[in-house]
């Protein structure tokens, strides 16, 4: 028996949980800004910027979930063993979880950032910190998944 099967699992929880958590946040700050556009279109450009913010954590998880797919003999490599097909799947889940979490978090943020960039222009460069600052979370998740995932392969398990 081999890994296959967990590491196919893992790629599609890094890509599906990620991909969750920024759809759910994207949506949440798309209906904000679609609001605050629809009495000022002159922001579009500032409302797009807090709105795009979200979707970075399902684009983290799609190359985590890339590389598993290459590692694992599906676009390449070879077949993983179970112990390499368990440790896909377990590297998987920092980026999962964490993306599915911190794009929800993320898309609260963007929300009230959207909110005070309405009320004020002035005020679009503290929102963008604030929702920078929940971006660090989804990076140190998708830090550890990458140098994980990039060192299966060579693991003897």
């Amino acid at each position: 028996m081999n890994g296959m099967f967990f590491a196919l699992l893992g790629a599609s929880l890094a890509t599906a949980l990620a991909g969750i958590g920024s759809a759910k946040g994207v949506g949440s700050a798309a209906q904000t800004a679609m609001g605050v556009l629809s009495e000022d279109s002159s922001k579009f450009g500032k409302m797009l910027v807090l709105t795009l913010l979200p979707g970075t954590q399902g684009l983290y998880g799609f190359i985590v979930g890339f590389l598993i797919l290459v590692s694992c003999g599906v676009l390449g490599g070879a077949m993983p063993t179970m112990g390499q097909g368990l440790a896909f799947c377990a590297a998987s889940l920092a980026i999962g979880l964490g993306g599915l979490f911190s794009g929800i978090a993320q898309g609260k943020a963007a929300v009230s950032g959207i909110a005070m960039t309405a009320k004020d222009d002035a005020n679009f460069s503290k929102g963008m910190v604030s929702v920078t600052l929940v971006e660090i979370y989804a990076l140190l998740a998708f830090i550890v998944s990458l140098l994980v995932v990039i060192q299966i392969p060579s693991l003897k398990i």
